[in-house]
């Protein structure tokens, strides 16, 4: 797998420089010289799990087939094309969202000379999609399929963005607004579409399957989104931030966050009043007076068993898949995530 993730990786220099030699515009120095720069700082910096997962996919549903050097580069151009949609996402997300950092470095809005051309560079991240898929995959039988899976992918992570937005407007803070239901509904477009489903069904297409016959997949692939997100909301209020890599806000932000969600659920009337008094506040002392609730009402051990449970309920779902490689690629998917820490 090492030896596969350095292949994916050097595909990475193979699209961008065919990017910045693309005919459809008029190229100078300057405007390489800033699109080259720009891919560098968003697009290769994070984890990368989204864009290996095509490739690890793609191989579990090849059941131990050697893959062609072809196929390698194939499955990785589609990673790629989904570490792209996620630059894309991230650059416009933290300028809407007035961040300073992602992934340890300053966001690209708050470079100097950047500021708000990042929207623009936001939407070349978008329109360079198309443009790999194009270059790559137009005389396969599956291309319409990709691009219209792009698409609705976007367009699902766009409304789910949307929904998290006008939810948490400033000014409008009610916490009465948030439910299970509708965390539910913000993380199912926002997130688990576009970081676990996409992969999956890529490698799918890869290999001549037909998406429509595999529903009951991305249903677990949402379902594992869903957790994954629970997951990230436990961290962003419990994890040590020198472990998670970056200071959690949830608090602050007046985040829908499954922990509030829970401790709504579970309050009594005077605790409700400490919510109300102190969620999606920036003082330190209002933060520490929510984080002190949440421990009160122990949502460290209501989360461990939303864990387990939820961990048992896709063991459960995946072993009744018919398909022992589509089995093995969702367990991967799972594996990768359970019980992270950050």
């Amino acid at each position: 797998m090492a030896d596969l993730k350095s292949k994916f990786v050097n595909v990475y220099s193979v699209l961008k420089s065919e990017l910045l030699q693309d005919p459809t515009f008029e190229w100078t120095d300057d405007s390489r010289q800033w699109v080259e720069r720009m891919l560098d700082y968003n697009v290769p910096g994070g984890k990368l799990n989204r864009g290996l997962s095509v490739l690890d996919s793609y191989k579990l549903l090849k059941e131990g087939k050697e893959l062609t050097e072809e196929e390698i580069f194939q499955a990785s151009a589609l990673g790629w094309c989904i570490e792209w949609l996620q630059a894309y996402f991230l650059v416009l997300d933290d300028i809407m969202d007035g961040s300073h950092t992602r992934r340890s470095q300053p966001c690209w809005f708050r470079l100097p000379k950047v500021g708000m051309i990042a929207i623009n560079d936001g939407i070349i991240l978008r329109n360079q999609i198309p443009r790999i898929l194009r270059k790559y995959f137009r005389d396969k039988p599956y291309y319409v399929d990709l691009v219209d899976l792009f698409n609705e992918v976007e367009f699902q992570t766009a409304s789910g963005q949307m929904i998290d937005v006008i939810t948490t407007l400033q000014g409008e803070k009610d916490l009465s607004r948030y439910s299970l239901s509708l965390h539910r509904r913000i993380v199912q477009y926002k997130t688990a579409y576009y970081s676990f489903y996409l992969s999956v069904a890529c490698a799918l297409l890869m290999a001549g399957e037909n998406l429509e016959n595999h529903v009951d997949v991305k249903n677990i692939l949402v379902d594992m989104g869903i957790y994954f997100q629970v997951q990230d909301d436990y961290l962003d209020c419990f994890a040590d931030p020198e472990v998670l890599g970056k200071i959690g806000t949830d608090i602050e932000d007046f985040k829908c966050s499954w922990l509030v969600v829970k401790a709504l659920e579970l309050c009594n009337a005077e605790q409700k009043k400490i919510l109300d008094e102190n969620y999606g506040k920036p003082d330190p002392e209002n933060v520490a007076k929510v984080k002190a609730l949440y421990k009160e009402l122990d949502l460290e051990g209501v989360f461990a068993e939303y864990e387990s449970k939820s961990y048992e309920k896709l063991i459960t779902s995946i072993e009744a898949h018919p398909s022992k490689a589509v089995q093995a690629v969702l367990k991967a998917f799972l594996g990768k995530i359970y019980k992270r820490h950050k």
